[in-house]
């Protein structure tokens, strides 16, 4: 599932990049430490092992965060905080935010992981009404 030369960008646009690397998995992740750092249900991960990250413009403005005792990390935009590709394990694995992306991943999320340990009010949300826009 190569998907060469993905491209995306952070909320204010200082940060671009580009991806180079296959796709192999995509997980959408209800752990607390996931809900925790993304401020939402889940995370919406796509995992390319040795995958490569190029930032096209704003390499500066990128910050990393690991927590300490875990292997949990995340890169963002340090104007805009947007979630930033993530090389993860000594550049073995890059960890994608799927929201980030601007060309469309040729990959789907394949399952949710991590259901046991996801929100309380995380039940029956396909349920839920759909709007088109805003709430009037």
């Amino acid at each position: 599932m190569a998907h060469q030369k993905t491209t995306g960008s952070c909320l204010c646009g200082g940060i671009t990049f580009e991806i180079d690397g296959a796709f192999e998995h995509f997980f959408l992740c209800h752990c607390s430490r996931c809900r925790k750092d993304t401020g939402s249900a889940h995370a919406s991960n796509i995992f390319a092992p040795g995958g490569k990250v190029r930032w096209l413009s704003g390499a500066d403005l990128v910050r990393s965060f690991r927590l300490s005792g875990t292997r949990h990390g995340k890169s963002f935009c340090a104007i805009c905080g947007s979630a930033l590709p993530d090389p993860q394990m000594d550049g073995a694995l890059l960890v994608i935010p799927a929201g980030s992306l601007d060309t469309p991943p040729d990959i789907c999320p394949e399952a949710h992981i991590s259901w046991d340990d996801r929100a309380s009010w995380d039940d029956g949300l396909c349920s839920l009404p759909r709007m088109e826009g805003l709430p009037g």
